[in-house]
């Protein structure tokens, strides 16, 4: 997931594919367990994606405390 796509998301969408994210990521890494994860590349992708939404719901927050700051 592109950092264009995540920036374009209202904060509804942002939680709800947060959650799937962590719901995933927590699939693959049992996978990862039981070795029957075929593409080892997923869980760096899926922490990458997680950290991308994080960092835009971030500065979300940043931005709405400068603007009731001013």
């Amino acid at each position: 997931m592109k950092a264009a796509e995540i920036r374009e998301m209202n904060p509804d969408e942002l939680e709800g594919e947060l959650e799937t994210l962590e719901r995933r990521l927590f699939d693959v890494r049992t996978q990862a367990v039981t070795e029957k994860l075929e593409d080892a590349t997923m869980l760096k992708k899926i922490k990458r994606d997680i950290a991308r939404i994080k960092t835009v719901i971030r500065e979300r927050q940043i931005e709405a405390q400068q603007a009731s700051q001013a």
